[in-house]
């Protein structure tokens, strides 16, 4: 956790620390000076009041907390050196607070920032800005905060308020971590669509999960880079910027083109394409009807989320040691190997032990850590349109769903819980595992001195007693196709 090298001397020995993905976007956004009068992380009162009222403790309005997770060992430091994942330095925080949030019970450290470089890891770092790296533009800025891509009733109705203000346009691409180069070239694809002069300025902003104070960071966000207006669905009070909510649109099937809906006779007006269909028609591969969104954008939503059955996906089985989950796994497999038509690879057995597993022990942290590193491996498996069919025992719900949030930002997750009854598991203990487990030898063995939690969102069940291996694998199989993931026979 020391800081890197290639620091100043007076820095080289401080601890480093890299924040999560939400963090290092405030971190970035912070040191950017779109979060001004922000000049680092919040201590525990302003933390609280903003929480509370959306005011920080001097009154000024400030919408959502901006705060750093640390590790315990961290607070005890006057300096740290926050870094990028690849543990490139990129602030240094004089730490004025360490504290502990009440909610969590987690460790904080507030303090101002010392900028030591740009930030420059992300999609498309050529395109981002800071607010001072701009142009000032005479006369009122329409801001466009996207998180999703413009379809042509939002480019319908932009054109229609920029021209109502007499308003430049400036997009913000709302990058999240997930599908980022797919939402910013679907927005430089429809530039020619908006008004000339559109400026597009992809900017580090994870969705915070309220919606409404999420609108009131954009718009705070929107403000700094110098707009006048936002555009948006809502309105909200005390915004930095007025809100504009535009007025309906919809596609006018009489004359074939989006206009506002009072302008369209009743009958006339055509149901939009909701999101439900809109996916059911992507994990189909069928084409996004032109009428609703412009050819570029259709050709980003299918790289983005390609048919299902040539999707990544992960097949992850969950059950006690001896519940047959690695005999179905291999059955799988090979089943999908013999189809043909999808990559597999089986993240089970001797490989595991031998390339992910090798040198941790038994322990509760070494347990999590190697179902963390198979889910790492299958997420990247996922990515790139593979099939991984993983067989730990991986006992925890929390590391599962650590695992399953890591592979759905890159695909999808299917959870098979194998629930053979530990009565069986122990019956066929060829290794003596369990035995020497009740008679003390073996510590922290799962389903002995150690526990399984059952997991209560596995997408299918199967208990190996019951049923021949032949049979379970057939069972999987009939999962994966009647899902759309496997072409049937």
């Amino acid at each position: 956790m020391t800081a890197e090298a290639g620091l100043p001397d007076t820095l080289r020995d401080l601890p480093g620390w890299a924040p999560d993905a939400v963090e290092l976007a405030d971190l970035e956004l912070l040191l950017a000076g779109v979060y001004r009068p922000l000049t680092g992380f919040l201590g525990s009162f302003d933390a609280a009041m903003v929480i509370a009222g959306g005011r920080l403790a001097d009154g000024t309005a400030w919408p959502v907390p901006v705060t750093l997770s640390v590790p315990k060992e961290l607070t005890a430091h006057e300096r740290i050196v926050l870094q990028d994942p690849e543990g490139v330095p990129l602030a240094v925080l004089e730490v004025a607070e360490a504290w502990q949030d009440p909610t969590s019970q987690g460790w904080r450290l507030a303090g101002p920032l010392r900028a030591l470089r740009s930030p420059a890891h992300g999609p498309f770092h050529s395109l981002r800005r800071r607010p001072d790296e701009l142009d000032p533009v005479d006369g009122p800025v329409l801001a466009v905060a996207a998180r999703e891509p413009l379809h042509r009733k939002q480019l319908g109705q932009i054109r229609q308020v920029a021209e109502q203000l007499g308003a430049g346009v400036l997009v913000l691409p709302l990058l999240s971590g997930e599908h980022d180069e797919s939402l910013v070239r679907a927005l430089l694809g429809v530039r020619k669509e908006l008004p000339d002069g559109t400026r597009i300025i992809p900017v580090p902003l994870p969705s915070r999960g309220d919606d409404g104070r999420d609108l009131l960071l954009r718009a705070h966000v929107a403000a700094a880079y110098g707009a006048t207006h936002l555009l948006a669905e809502q309105e909200v009070q005390d915004a930095a910027i007025p809100v504009v909510v535009p007025e309906p649109w919809a596609y006018d099937a009489d004359v074939e083109i989006w206009r506002p809906v009072a302008r369209i006779e009743p009958d006339h007006v055509q149901a939009e394409l909701t999101a439900e269909r809109l996916g059911e028609l992507l994990d189909a591969g069928e084409p996004v009807p032109d009428w609703f969104t412009p050819p570029a954008v259709a050709a980003e939503l299918a790289r983005a989320r390609p048919p299902k059955h040539s999707r990544g996906i992960t097949v992850f089985f969950t059950g006690l040691s001896g519940s047959g989950k690695s005999t179905v796994a291999r059955g799988l497999a090979d089943a999908l190997v013999e189809r043909g038509g999808r990559t597999v690879t089986l993240l089970d057995g001797d490989v595991v032990r031998r390339m992910l597993s090798a040198g941790l022990t038994f322990s509760k942290a070494d347990r999590d850590l190697n179902i963390r590193r198979i889910g790492f491996v299958a997420a990247e498996i996922t990515r790139h349109g593979g099939v991984a069919i993983c067989a730990p025992i991986a006992p925890y719900a929390a590391t599962r769903a650590e695992v399953r949030r890591m592979v759905a930002a890159a695909g999808d997750f299917v959870l098979v819980h194998v629930s053979t009854p530990l009565e069986e598991c122990e019956r066929r203990d060829r290794k003596g595992l369990y035995a020497k487990a009740r008679a003390g030898q073996i510590p922290e063995f799962t389903g002995i001195s150690d526990p399984y939690e059952v997991p209560d969102d596995a997408d299918l069940a199967l208990d190996t007693s019951a049923m021949t291996p032949d049979e379970a694998v057939g069972r999987v199989l009939d999962l994966l196709v009647a899902g759309g993931w496997v072409r049937p026979e």
